[in-house]
């Protein structure tokens, strides 16, 4: 044991028995990114197809295979994974902990990661090619029409929500038992609050979508019909069943987003966030609206009246607490001694862009409009302004903010600069012309369009190789900080910065908080 105790094993060994739970944040964060060029290089090919009208480049039926393979890797794999690695980095450091409570289910939720992938990416070179029928996989186009390579991947959902929870499970019990003396719940950091609330959200709905897709197996292999109406089932079940796990995952996804933003922007404010009760108060307010709006993804199924009424006055309920955040990350930065590195850069570029993604969110919201947007690319633009201005350039801003400390290198600070604007403009030429291309009538998932939506899918797919290609220079940024970026010594790195994790020593011991620190009265930051 002794000499264990003190660093880490050498060669791949480290990193296939590790149960630390700074090794595993690593291996989450650079699996995450290796999906997230991936599932982008889908998305390159998508907005190559789509550069100009006709049939350009693939076959239709590989075109959809991209855009079911693109909608699933970066939301399993790439968004989803990357705040899993930031909570196993940061939670035991922020609340004092030594590690994460059941550190050997940590390395397993992380170990069974890339088979499940490796196994949703192989379905490509399958017989009949790789799922086709949208990230939604709706029945029956997932079950009666579906390729053979579909059973693999129900297989591969399975695992990966096998791998959400067991990391929920282990969030839970870190932040309720592993606390040091003296950190209230009110005083925890408002990233581990937002992380709790997700674990929760996390716990209650991957077990439903495992339910669905055994439903789906069942359905294929065992002459069950749950979604068919010639065997008495119902293919509009399975929107149901989809949409509670579906709407309550894109606020999994974005809650410890908010959690990031909310350390980041008093940070470089250089003031206490503004309304920590009411931010911990909204955060539980969203989990629990999330679970009751749903079926504002049906409005065009057929529901009765009522239900179509009820959804909607909900899905418009979010928008307060969600604005009450909004409005208190603007407070946070009033008359702040405000500076612009990266890290906020890339936070205020959240601010703004999310914003708008969540007034589209609005109209989505009004069922009669919804006809209109349904199913259009106005929809696409409305969750990439949420996805990806929401949760990737968060995540982005969290990389910057505390890979110095994880380090104790810092990053090309230019660079970063340069990144954060080719990044913005890129997104917003990629997906600003959507809104009108979808509101003029151009549907989702199709490999050619009429010739008036040409010009605007030309700007989109030169936005998207644009942004594409800033990511690359985000990458070489981040192994040139590691490999041989200047060297930071100072715990607090950013003059502004507060909690436990920065009183630690850049970088941090492997093993931290084996003595926990003692939490002195203070008012909550």
């Amino acid at each position: 044991m002794g000499d264990h105790h003190h660093g880490p094993a050498k060669g791949l060994s480290r990193w296939l028995y590790t149960t630390n739970h700074k090794d595993i944040g690593t291996m989450y964060l650079w699996f995450s990114f290796a999906m997230f060029l991936l599932g982008g290089a889908f998305a390159m090919i998508i907005r190559a197809e789509l550069f100009q009208p006709g049939m350009q480049l693939v076959e239709p039926g590989f075109f959809n295979q991209m855009t079911t393979l693109h909608g699933l890797i970066m939301v399993f794999g790439a968004i989803m994974p990357s705040f899993v690695g930031l909570a196993n980095w940061l939670i035991p450091m922020m609340i004092g902990a030594p590690d994460m409570a059941l550190p050997r289910m940590n390395n397993w939720s992380f170990w069974i990661l890339p088979p499940a992938f490796l196994m949703l990416a192989s379905t490509l070179l399958m017989e009949g090619g790789a799922p086709a029928f949208g990230w939604t996989f709706y029945a029956p186009l997932s079950t009666t029409y579906a390729p053979p390579s579909v059973t693999f991947f129900i297989f591969a959902i399975h695992i990966l929500g096998v791998s959400s929870i067991m990391g929920s499970i282990n969030i839970i019990a870190t932040v309720m038992n592993m606390r040091a003396p003296g950190m209230s719940y009110m005083k925890m950091p408002l990233f581990v609050w937002t992380w709790l609330i997700t674990a929760f959200l996390l716990v209650a709905v991957m077990p439903v979508l495992a339910g669905a897709v055994t439903m789906m197996l069942m359905d294929i292999h065992f002459g069950t019909s749950f979604f068919s109406a010639a065997g008495g089932g119902d293919h509009v079940l399975f929107q149901h069943i989809f949409w509670f796990v579906g709407h309550p995952e894109v606020y999994i996804i974005i809650l410890p987003a908010f959690g990031v933003i909310s350390q980041i922007i008093p940070a470089f404010s250089r003031k206490p966030l503004f309304g920590y009760a009411s931010m911990v108060y909204a955060t539980a307010a969203i989990a629990f609206l999330s679970f009751i709006v749903w079926a504002h993804h049906m409005y065009t199924v057929g529901m009765p009246l009522a239900g179509e009424l009820f959804f909607m006055y909900a899905t418009m309920l979010i928008a307060v607490p969600t604005g009450v955040k909004v409005f208190n990350w603007v407070t946070t930065m009033w008359r702040g001694a405000m500076t612009f590195e990266t890290p906020m850069l890339f936070s205020i570029g959240f601010l703004v862009l999310f914003t708008i993604g969540g007034f589209t969110g609005l109209m989505l919201s009004i069922a009669p409009a919804d006809f209109q947007y349904h199913d259009t690319y106005f929809v696409v633009a409305h969750f990439h302004y949420v996805m990806v201005a929401g949760a990737v350039f968060s995540m982005t801003a969290a990389i910057y903010f505390w890979l110095p400390k994880w380090t104790g290198r810092m990053y090309n600070e230019t660079m970063g600069k340069v990144h954060f604007w080719v990044s913005f403009i890129g997104f917003n030429i990629t997906f600003f012309p959507q809104h009108f291309v979808g509101l003029a009538g151009m549907p989702r998932r199709i490999p050619d369009y009429a010739l008036q939506f040409a010009d605007f899918n030309m700007m989109s797919s030169i936005g998207a190789f644009i942004y594409g290609a800033s990511q690359l220079l985000f990458l070489y940024n981040v192994i040139a900080a590691i490999t041989s970026g200047k060297r930071v010594t100072d715990e607090k790195i950013w003059d502004g910065a507060e909690g436990l994790e920065w009183t630690l020593p850049s970088p941090p011991p492997y093993h931290t908080f084996e003595v926990p620190p003692t939490i002195e009265e203070q008012p909550a930051h």
